[in-house]
């Protein structure tokens, strides 16, 4: 479907449009235009989907059992559920499943399509399955665990009884998206659940289907006749690979393009001073870090790793290249979450580093990798860390490569250093201690791949700290969990932790309805105007 090489004459028209002469033009009225760096598109399977990009997608063309209000998370409303109800043991919870909505397909939307999306997800096991599988769920179990009870009701059942808040923010995430199982079937191979065919296809119930992706060249969505909810505005949206600021800030002031998703400090001031532009920005709970590979013997040392937080220059990045775009920010909560520690104990102290790399043995510093996506801003903070670096002696060799190529060499544990960004899950502490602060199984063969995983950091006491938190009924309590967890990981992780996004957006003056939300597959255009 979406690699047909017949597409609409209306999106051929579009994309004739995106490639005509350098010329004041004006996109068409019932097609949004949007330019970002897109290259992070692994998978369009919400079983895979763990990236940006494609999380964003999915946000606008797929549903979940139930969501929240982006200006509100702690508001949570049911979209294919009508309702639900905890068990009196807190071991499950019963959905109820609304009647009359359909996929894309024109297919109904029923309780074995959620159970097939839950199950499927589980048995694919693929990265974001942790946030299913953390419930006490597996391939040989999950069968039992997730169930359909009646015509129009699924019961989700737990090995121990979470917090219900925890359990519903992990169903919002794109892994409990819902996908149209007769159509999926229908393109199974081998026993893959249609995961080849879904890859590179789409099966959902939201605002907008997906047309086409062409890797690094283009996404189209368009309107979903079949929507339960009310019609689209746009008839289309188009994101365009772009992940040159400047070429997206040219576009936008020409009318090429509607809405420019990565500009850069610079731009963004040239852009609040247009008054055919204007600037739309929200919190985001991403964070910027570096991830250590403790394979690397001289990254595995605790002085090491302690020293390269001491040979950053936080300020300075966050006030030149990432100037408006993000927050000095030092650990794994994000402002904003329960527990979140705002402590910031680190600033460029290159004679404080030097004293750590000659208690390590190194006191002449070392050669090292770090991996980087090509695109502007991320390749401005590598070289802007590249020289700090190397005023203790450490001398950094960046690797670029786009999103598709760093991301695969990170899953894998084969870099030195990775230089990442990474979104909440979902809007509970437990998304980021999960990954950040815990790693059940630190073999290369480890079903649980989080990021401690992928920087091979064996945790077994902050573990069970973190398995203890998620239990505690007490918020209060709860919260200083997370903060003891956090304290300590300032101290002995290997994540230098840097920065909290703030999403910065540029947009024609005539489009209104975009929402910027907290995550990003909580950034929605289904109400964008033109």
């Amino acid at each position: 479907m979406l690699h047909s090489r017949t597409l609409l004459a209306a999106t051929v028209a579009v994309f004739a449009l995106l490639g005509a002469p350098a010329v004041k033009a004006e996109t068409p009225a019932d097609t949004l235009i949007q330019a970002w760096a897109i290259d992070d598109i692994i998978s369009l399977d919400p079983a895979e989907i763990f990236e940006f990009t494609a999380s964003e997608i999915a946000g606008n063309s797929y549903e979940g059992l139930i969501g929240y209000d982006p200006a509100d998370v702690t508001n949570i409303y049911g979209k294919i559920a009508e309702s639900w109800e905890v068990a009196p043991d807190g071991m499950s919870i019963t959905f109820k499943i609304r009647d009359g909505r359909t996929f894309a397909s024109g297919n109904p939307i029923t309780a074995e399509d959620v159970v097939f999306s839950l199950t499927r997800a589980v048995k694919l096991d693929k990265s974001p399955a942790f946030i299913l599988t953390q419930f006490g769920l597996n391939a040989e179990n999950v069968d039992d665990m997730v169930v359909q009870t009646g015509p129009d009701t699924v019961q989700f059942k737990m090995d121990k009884p979470y917090a219900p808040t925890l359990v519903l923010y992990c169903l919002t995430a794109t892994v409990g998206f819902v996908v149209d199982k007769k159509l999926v079937m229908e393109h199974e191979q081998n026993g893959d659940f249609g995961y080849e065919w879904l890859k590179t296809n789409y099966a959902g119930s939201g605002p907008f289907t997906i047309r086409e992706w062409r890797a690094n060249e283009a996404v189209v969505m368009e309107r979903n006749p079949n929507y339960s909810g009310d019609p689209t505005p746009m008839a289309r949206v188009i994101y365009r690979h772009i992940p040159e600021g400047a070429t997206q800030r040219l576009l936008l002031e020409q009318g090429d393009i509607d809405i420019a998703r990565s500009l850069t400090a610079e731009e963004i001031d040239a852009v609040r001073a247009n008054p055919d532009l204007k600037i739309q920005e929200g919190p985001k709970g991403s964070i910027y870090y570096l991830g250590l590979n403790q394979k690397n013997e001289n990254l595995a040392k605790p002085e090491v790793r302690q020293a390269m937080k001491y040979l950053v220059d936080y300020q300075a990045i966050a006030d030149t290249i990432m100037k408006g775009k993000v927050m000095v920010h030092q650990a794994f909560l994000p402002r904003g979450f329960l527990g979140a520690l705002e402590d910031t104990p680190f600033s460029l102290d290159v004679a404080k580093a030097k004293e750590l790399l000659a208690e390590a043995g190194l006191p002449d510093g070392f050669s090292v990798t770090m991996d980087t996506r090509n695109t502007p801003e991320i390749t401005g903070i590598a070289q802007a860390i590249q020289q700090t670096m190397a005023q203790a002696g450490i001398q950094m060799e960046l690797i670029p490569g786009d999103g598709q190529q760093t991301l695969t060499k990170y899953r894998a544990r084969n870099h030195d250093i990775y230089i990442g960004r990474w979104g909440p899950d979902y809007q509970d502490p437990h998304t980021n201690a999960d990954t950040f602060a815990r790693n059940p199984d630190n073999s290369d063969d480890a079903a649980s791949k989080p990021l401690a995983w992928r920087n091979a950091w064996d945790i077994p006491d902050m573990t069970a700290m973190a398995d203890a938190a998620v239990l505690e009924s007490d918020p209060a309590k709860r919260a200083e969990m997370y903060r003891e967890i956090q304290r300590e990981h300032q101290q002995t992780s290997p994540f230098v932790i840097m920065f909290q996004e703030i999403e910065v957006t540029a947009l024609r003056s005539n489009v209104d309805g975009f929402i910027v939300g907290p995550s990003f597959n909580d950034n929605n255009y289904a109400h964008v105007t033109k």
